[in-house]
């Protein structure tokens, strides 16, 4: 009887084990959401982003994740998912908005499912993809080519069909520790910045020498042509030049313990901004809630956190300076221009003269913004038939940078609909990918800039349309847009990133490429927050713009700087790449697999060379296809992060690099020929 017993429980114990798996449904919104990136908000949990019940079309869903293009969310599966369902769209909550976005299901590094460009008002789409076998997924919503603004994506509905487990763990692959790499600066005086300035005959010369080292510092420039002048106790450098040509000046710097001397050359003639521009924008930091005196602290802190020191110059406003056309807040609301056509400045900015001569007091230059149609992107006074008047009033205020956003000029291009501003919406991108339309309003306001008596860097900000890089030097234009908006997410940077390669033979001296702002720091367009960017994906950030000779334009809090973003900011070698008088482009010659190879040539023949990680892997490899650099015989291998020498390469030296590059991160080397 007992062995009877003994057996059928063995078999029972067989039937059990030998028995499927039971499939189980594990919803998106049980999983931990909150290790998401995206360009605005906070994940929602079955809500929108702006906190509401998830609705698509009219059809409303109790369960699923609302965020924000560009967006990102890893979750580990190990093959314990065989299906993954939604129904994916854009919220009804940005209704009067133009969104549109694109849907990705990416399995493992590849692409399994893709919903295609959904736009406001498209019924849910599904979305029904196998999973067997993939081990991570990563649920991505990208901009749909119209920038991201009011991309509010919803995904609904959305579960898995499992393998028997009950949840995912979400994960996000990249280190979240930050680091320092650059040295501190050393006590005696180092002068820093550019080694070429651009300036044309009769404009007001501005120059303020940066230079690190102990306070106080006594400055000179001896070679210093007519018309010019050194505060010794500033380093600050003003005047007028009368007449074009090429002058050639040595800056000094001396404080008690040493001194520095460093070449430098004045180039007076037509070009301007010979090196890519660097300072500060309100947009990414305050957005709509700029203020006068938030642009005077601003270069304040500028001065104070010692990043003027580095050659960080230009302190820009972008929109909202401006008069609004239907805000309920009264410091926004007001006549919009005046009997003569003259822009208003709101209440919050008053007259614009004081506030540009009180940072011109810093050794520090003044940016300003505007649209080419009536009105700006935020819905503020723009341009349209009154660049005459904007050109002269920003001259006569002494601005020294425009930034110039397409914005509302899409509904205009066929003229003003019966004459009335308001009939116009604040965004409109058509017309831009027809190159005469294009161009048009560009030129516009660039020959109305060329005619003032001063410089002012003309930023063309139309996102990249009708291959701006082709033509934008043509209008006047120092630089331009080759993007939609930049935000604080490894999509985006990566995508930005990915996309700038054919833009790069019209890089030169004055006219440079440009992928957006900076998004280090403290940013947040009005709801501020420490960038979503890991630390590694800040220094491949900066690395990068550097590498392509991008304008170099802070986003941040500059109040709210902690040491880790002070410390990407003041490498004086990796702001020497981005500085560089040759004004070459890097472009990527070379790809082992998700490591992508940048290479920059440098005026003194060195290359800088960024090792580049986009995966999801550490790369671990020994290097040495330097021919596919053009790079050959015996070089210097230079750390510029660090600031060291590692290696010596070529003849007589090491025939392979090892490089250690971490998920997202970069290895940025300069390599320079040694005898």
């Amino acid at each position: 009887m007992k062995q009877k017993f003994f057996l059928v429980l063995f078999f029972l114990t067989g039937l059990i084990w030998a028995s499927p798996v039971k499939a189980q449904t594990v919803w998106l919104d049980e999983l931990d959401l909150s290790v998401a990136t995206q360009g605005f908000g906070l994940p929602g949990k079955n809500k929108s982003v702006d906190g509401k019940p998830i609705t698509i079309a009219g059809k409303t869903f109790e369960r699923g994740f609302g965020t924000h293009s560009v967006s990102s969310l890893f979750i580990q599966l190990d093959g314990k998912a065989t299906l993954f369902t939604a129904q994916v769209g854009i919220d009804d909550e940005v209704t009067g908005h133009q969104p549109a976005a694109e849907f990705q299901v990416v399995g493992d590094g590849k692409v399994l499912w893709e919903s295609g460009i959904v736009r406001l008002g498209d019924a849910a789409r599904p979305c029904s993809v196998s999973l067997a076998g993939v081990k991570k997924l990563e649920l991505v919503v990208t901009d749909g080519g119209n920038g991201n603004y009011y991309d509010h994506a919803d995904w609904a509905n959305a579960k898995f069909e499992t393998s028997g487990v009950s949840t995912f763990v979400t994960t996000n692959p990249v280190s979240n520790v930050p680091y320092i790499l650059t040295p501190a600066a050393p006590a005696t005086p180092r002068i820093n910045g550019a080694t070429v300035f651009g300036v044309r005959p009769g404009s007001p010369f501005l120059y303020r020498i940066p230079a690190t080292g102990d306070r106080p510092m006594a400055f000179s420039a001896s070679g210093l042509p007519e018309g010019l002048k050194i505060d010794t106790q500033t380093g600050i450098i003003t005047g007028q030049l009368a007449k074009a040509g090429t002058f050639y000046v040595t800056l000094g710097a001396k404080n008690a313990k040493g001194t520095a001397s460093k070449k430098f050359r004045i180039v007076c003639g037509d070009r301007i901004g010979l090196t890519p521009p660097m300072g500060w924008n309100s947009w990414n930091c305050f957005a709509g809630e700029v203020s006068a005196d938030k642009v005077k602290r601003a270069a304040d802190a500028l001065v104070k956190s010692g990043l003027v020191n580095h050659g960080w110059t230009y302190i820009n406003i972008d929109d909202f300076w401006q008069n609004h056309r239907d805000s309920k807040d009264q410091t926004l609301r007001g006549k919009l221009r005046d009997d003569s056509g003259r822009i208003v400045p709101n209440a919050r900015f008053g007259d614009m003269k004081p506030l540009a001569d009180y940072v011109h007091s810093l050794g520090l230059k003044i940016g300003i913004y505007s649209s080419p149609g009536p009105w700006t992107c935020g819905g503020c006074a723009g341009s349209y038939g009154y660049e005459k008047q904007d050109a002269e009033s920003y001259a006569r205020w002494g601005f020294d940078y425009l930034k110039y956003d397409w914005c509302s000029y899409g509904g205009v291009i066929n003229g003003m609909p019966d004459n009335d501003p308001y009939k116009v919406g604040s965004l409109s991108y058509q017309g831009g990918s027809d190159l005469p339309t294009a161009v048009k309003p560009f030129k516009v306001m660039g020959d109305y800039l060329r005619s003032q008596p001063r410089d002012i860097i003309y930023s063309l900000c139309q996102y990249g349309m009708s291959d701006v890089w082709k033509w934008g030097g043509s209008v006047g234009g120092t630089s331009w847009r080759t993007t939609n908006d930049i935000t604080d997410t490894w999509a985006s940077v990566r995508g930005i990133a990915l996309d700038q390669d054919k833009a790069a033979p019209w890089a030169k001296p004055g006219n440079w490429n440009d992928p957006d702002m900076l998004v280090v720091g403290t940013v947040g367009w009005g709801n501020p927050h420490p960038s979503r960017l890991r630390p590694d994906e800040q220094y491949l950030h900066i690395s990068l713009w550097s590498l392509f000779s991008a304008p170099l334009l802070i986003g941040c809090d500059m109040e709210k700087l902690d040491d880790f973003t002070l410390n990407l900011l003041t490498n004086d070698e990796v702001i020497a790449l981005n500085q560089d008088p040759l004004g070459k482009q890097a472009t990527c010659l070379h790809t082992i697999g998700d490591l992508r190879i940048y290479v920059k040539e440098l005026e003194d023949g060195s290359r800088a060379v960024g090792f580049c990680n986009f995966g999801l892997e550490p790369v671990n490899l020994s290097f040495s296809d330097f021919s596919k650099l053009g790079i050959a015989g015996k070089q210097k291998v230079r750390d510029v992060w660090r600031q060291k020498d590692i290696a010596v390469i070529g003849k007589g030296g090491k025939n392979a690099l090892q490089l250690s590059v971490p998920v997202h991160g970069v290895l940025l080397y300069k390599f320079t020929v040694s005898k």
